[in-house]
């Protein structure tokens, strides 16, 4: 075995990705050459060094922008001439410092360090452009999350953070499509409490505006994303909150009035249940709302829930 490619082999053996077979090559060749232990004693003291001085990984946002941008760069390059011959070169010599573990650590770090600064220095002097529609960077990637609702006093300017592989932040009026999509998404169970509050907030105050809040057929409207926080959200605000955005749809929405019932039977918080019995008196009338009323009147646990069906059924006439 050539000290060429013994020391390659060192540099995998390190590493533990060395096949068995090439190892006991490789302890020959190192039994009877002194250059080549000195370099592997080398190598060990190195990485002992190292191990002293663990590097830190790079944020899973930085390495999904690096690959992403590293893509279209390469995608840009021609299949064959100049620059592709310039590449073969360039690579072609880094094999030539291969047998310098400490020079290879050093380019590579040099070559992280760098494109870590400038990436910094990028986010921080993006331009931010003035107008009715503010948005930092556009992009194709998917959004992350929510992560920030700020509501401009009196008035329906939102403007909502949101983590694409950078943190964004789009303005606009709640009238704006792409506004009313990322409310709908912080409305979701995957953000955090306050930013389901704060966007079941604004899809309320969207609707309370007079603005349009159509029932989609496909459930994925702003009166479906109230609907999903009424029955699955882990907080009572955000139920509360969503029960004020459905009160002016129970008359002529079923999936309403079900959902509304729904929430007075099984909630678990006496005040979601207290407000889901407040807005039934637009739809007594209805058979399946009377006999849970009747049920509630005789069985409930809580006497408020009780007195308050009671009462209902006796605006209704309905008293049995």
């Amino acid at each position: 075995m050539k000290c060429e490619i013994a020391q390659q082999n060192m540099i995998f053996a390190g590493y533990g990705e060395l096949h068995d077979e090439q190892i006991d090559g490789l302890e020959e060749h190192l039994a009877a050459c002194p250059a080549c232990r000195e370099e592997l004693d080398a190598l060990r003291r190195m990485q002992e060094t190292l191990a002293l001085h663990p590097m830190q990984e790079p944020s899973p946002n930085l390495l999904a922008q690096s690959r992403m941008r590293l893509d279209e760069e390469l995608d840009l390059l021609p299949a064959h001439g100049f620059l592709t011959h310039v590449r073969s070169l360039f690579f072609g010599s880094l094999a030539n410092i291969q047998n310098s573990p400490a020079l290879t650590l050093l380019l590579v770090g040099v070559g992280f360090f760098s494109g870590y600064f400038t990436l910094r220095y990028q986010v921080a002097h993006q331009p931010r452009v003035n107008g009715p529609m503010i948005q930092q960077k556009e992009t194709d990637s998917t959004i992350a999350n929510i992560s920030g609702i700020i509501r401009t006093p009196d008035s329906e300017i939102v403007q909502v953070k949101y983590d694409r592989i950078v943190p964004e932040t789009i303005q606009g009026s709640l009238d704006e499509p792409e506004i009313r999509r990322l409310l709908m998404l912080g409305s979701l169970d995957g953000a955090t409490t306050s930013i389901r509050e704060q966007s079941v907030a604004a899809l309320v105050e969207e609707c309370k505006a007079g603005h349009r809040c159509p029932a989609e057929s496909d459930g994925k409207g702003i009166r479906g994303a109230l609907l999903v926080a009424l029955r699955y959200d882990r907080d009572a605000a955000v139920r509360l909150e969503a029960l004020e955005g459905l009160r002016p749809y129970i008359a002529q929405d079923k999936h309403v009035r079900d959902a509304v019932l729904d929430s007075l039977l099984h909630d678990p918080n006496a005040n979601v249940r207290a407000a889901s019995v407040s807005m039934l008196p637009p739809v007594q009338a209805d058979s399946s709302v009377r006999r849970v009323l009747r049920t509630l009147s005789r069985e409930d646990a809580n006497p408020y829930i009780r007195t308050a069906s009671y009462n209902a059924l006796q605006s209704s006439g309905d008293i049995q």
